[in-house]
């Protein structure tokens, strides 16, 4: 990692103040991903720091420690500017390890990241035993998809399984196979993915690599108002509802509904 604070010792050293505007620009940054609607299912934003014994007490400070709810507000300034909606129980966490946990969105340059974390929903679909994806635009392998509660990682993509850079594969359950239909090539062959979230009693939708802007996007168009909500992050998911209709780069449409 690029050493921020041994580049500013000799120049402008980094002191607090400047510290705290880093990390501030870094988490408006991610939040301002949270533009299409997203941004109310936001549990909490967890900060994960693991500087050394030298620098631990500027990022203390810097982090308002001792007074963790006015950096909340810091944050909360920057959420409001951009009217991103958070729920008014959503909470920051301040942790320092001595290793940042995989997966985390991590700064290039300081010794911090971020993890954002989906609120837990109350869905009146707990009840229900299975759900179903019906393709109404577009052309997958099937016509329709059953789900079922408890069931891992559903994959959604172009072709049926992709090698990744690190040699794995990645099995698309959901496929668009390119041969199928010309317009199947806008779709990304690792697009997007449900998970069941136990806890909220409903599947969720989160964008992939492959499904977040610059490139093809995922989109909802909500049933109960219509509204479409676009998916920026990868980290946040969306709680899907009786009708709702996953978008893929704007050339297949699947309806979900709850038997």
């Amino acid at each position: 990692m690029f050493d921020f604070f041994k580049k500013n010792k000799t120049d402008n050293p980094l002191d607090a103040k400047s510290l705290r505007e880093v990390v501030l620009q870094f988490i408006k940054e991610e939040l301002q991903k949270l533009d299409g609607g997203e941004g109310k299912h936001l549990k909490a934003l967890q900060v994960f720091v693991n500087a050394g014994a030298e620098e631990l007490f500027l990022y203390e400070t810097a982090l308002y420690s001792a007074d963790p709810e006015k950096f909340q507000e810091e944050v909360q300034r920057i959420a409001d500017n951009f009217a991103l909606d958070l729920p008014a129980d959503w909470k920051l966490e301040v942790r320092y390890v001595a290793e940042l946990p995989v997966g985390i969105i991590q700064h290039k340059d300081i010794k911090l990241g971020l993890i954002l974390k989906s609120a837990a929903l109350p869905i009146s679909n707990q009840t229900r035993s299975t759900a179903r994806l019906k393709v109404i635009t577009g052309k997958a392998e099937q016509e329709e998809y059953i789900l079922k509660p408890g069931t891992s990682r559903i994959n959604i993509g172009r072709e049926g399984s992709v090698q990744a850079s690190d040699g794995s594969y990645r099995v698309n359950t959901i496929a668009f196979l390119a041969e199928m239909q010309d317009s199947n090539k806008y779709i990304s062959r690792q697009h997007a993915h449900l998970e069941w979230d136990k806890e909220a009693g409903c599947f969720k939708l989160y964008a992939d690599e492959g499904g977040v802007p610059p490139g093809n996007k995922t989109k909802i168009r909500a049933a109960h108002d219509e509204n479409t909500h676009k998916l920026n992050s990868t980290q946040i998911g969306y709680a899907l509802k009786e009708g709702d209709q996953i978008i893929l780069a704007d050339v297949a449409v699947l309806e979900f509904t709850m038997d």
